[in-house]
């Protein structure tokens, strides 16, 4: 009876209530719930969800924890591994990791991993005190350049193994991504700096508004004490489609325009005194999960119609499907297989229209990959007086400008050695987005979790002890 029972259902705003706030959409599971959902774990002899946690959660372990009501406990087991477990729980695509293992899936639902992690991530915050383990100082001294979820892990991970660890963020707020590129009614910015400040309690040293590059470079921080350098200064510099009329008044990179919500709060204007123009009609043109969250916010700004601008089709979408979902229910419009090609403005400079081609897919590339292909003559214009481009983002060429024996691709991302993360600098180490382009939380995550154990013996091994 367990493998044929569903899901819990996480509980939600309504649609009619949430389009007009930027509180937190899914309102999670309480203890019943909780509880409910842990009991569908069958506890297998030889558990699969593990194999599809990029940090190594142990999660039967933490889920039995939740089922005999030690939820504090089973938070702790998660942060054994897991620095950012309230984030994961949220954002985390678990349905494609470790919930894709779990032998429930094979005939119905998986358990509910990543909302059970949240559930115990979010009972310790409201309900117990937090204590932080104490580690034995080894002396070592690392550099993380960028406060991201890369380097919170590694930050996190070399401070419990003893080493005094400074991050270096160039903006004025920790959390990188998690802060201007997530938005409230996703991940709630309280609960971003909850995980920063448990960082922060290991004994991390956080310098805020210090750009590695600018401030010092990587060659001066190896040169002024640290043993190592990390750096995971993520993927901040956005794609543009270079077509006509994009630089219009009217059109944002996904980046400034989440970047203005989110991290400036310009849906609280005026009280944050960070205006953003958004027009009636915006179409965001991309189908990630920034597109997403762009097309979500330009509702609650107070768009009438929004619209994702899309030249695939819906299969190949690379937003979570639970976003697609949110998205669907609250009224924005997908228009697939389309493609910008020019973008119109009025006399005075301000964007009025775009105009887009149909496409169709092409049969499977060598790659398997089915291309989108023009159709001749299927020009058409639509009406919008805001566009948001949300095709992805590259890393910020500035380390990599500054840093003399940095290998890059021709992409901008820094080339490592894929078991340790070292760059082709001895004792400089880089993950995350700034590595593998822009990429999941959970992915920057286990790059470094990586590097931090490659740093600590590294360092170890030059002090002459294990």
């Amino acid at each position: 009876m367990a493998a044929k029972k569903p899901q819990a259902e996480m509980p939600k705003q309504s649609v009619e209530k949430r389009i007009h706030n930027f509180d937190e959409v899914a309102l999670g599971f309480d203890e019943r719930l909780a509880l409910e959902e842990a009991a569908r774990c069958l506890n297998c002899p030889k558990p699969q969800c593990e194999k599809g946690c990029p940090v190594e959660v142990p999660i039967p372990e933490f889920i039995q924890l939740v089922k005999d009501r030690k939820f504090g406990e089973a938070a702790q087991t998660i942060k054994g591994k897991n620095v950012l477990p309230a984030v994961c729980g949220r954002v985390c695509p678990q349905e494609e990791q470790c919930q894709k293992f779990c032998v429930l899936g094979i005939r119905g639902d998986p358990v509910g991993i990543g909302r059970l992690e949240r559930f115990a991530s979010d009972w310790e915050r409201l309900n117990a005190e937090i204590d932080p383990p104490k580690t034995e100082q080894t002396g070592g001294k690392v550099a993380v350049v960028g406060s991201g979820p890369a380097g919170l892990t590694v930050a996190a991970d070399l401070a419990k193994m003893g080493h005094r660890v400074t991050i270096f963020e160039s903006l004025h707020t920790a959390g990188g991504v998690l802060m201007y590129g997530i938005p409230q009614f996703r991940l709630p910015k309280e609960i971003v700096q909850n995980e920063v400040e448990y960082v922060k309690s290991l004994g991390v040293e956080l310098r805020l508004d210090s750009t590695v590059g600018l401030l010092a470079t990587i060659q001066e921080l190896m040169g002024g004490g640290f043993d190592a350098v990390f750096i995971g200064s993520g993927a901040g510099l956005p794609n543009f489609l270079h077509v006509p009329g994009e630089n219009l008044k009217g059109i944002y990179s996904a980046n400034e325009f989440l970047i203005r919500t989110n991290l400036m709060k310009a849906y609280k204007f005026p009280e944050y005194d960070t205006p953003i123009r958004v027009g009636k009609r915006v179409g965001v043109v991309g189908a990630g999960n920034v597109a997403m969250d762009s097309a979500r916010c330009a509702l609650r700004l107070g768009a009438e119609r929004v619209y994702i601008i899309y030249r695939r089709s819906r299969d190949e979408m690379p937003a979570r499907a639970e976003e697609v979902e949110n998205a669907e229910e609250e009224g924005i419009e997908f228009m697939l297989l389309t493609n910008p090609v020019r973008f119109i403005g009025n006399d005075r400079g301000f964007l009025e229209k775009v105009e887009c081609v149909k496409q169709r897919l092409s049969e499977p590339d060598q790659s398997g990959r089915r291309r989108p292909e023009p159709i001749v003559g299927s020009n058409f214009t639509l009406e919008i007086d805001t566009a948001v481009i949300a095709i992805g983002q590259s890393p910020n060429p500035i380390i990599q400008q500054t840093t003399e024996g940095l290998q890059t691709t021709r992409h901008g991302t820094i080339v490592v050695d894929e078991e340790t993360m070292q760059t082709a600098i001895p004792g400089v180490y880089a993950g995350g987005d700034v590595v593998s382009g822009a990429a999941t939380v959970i992915s920057a995550m286990g790059a470094g979790k990586k590097a931090a154990k490659a740093i600590h013996e590294q360092i170890m091994a030059k002090k002459g002890q294990k």
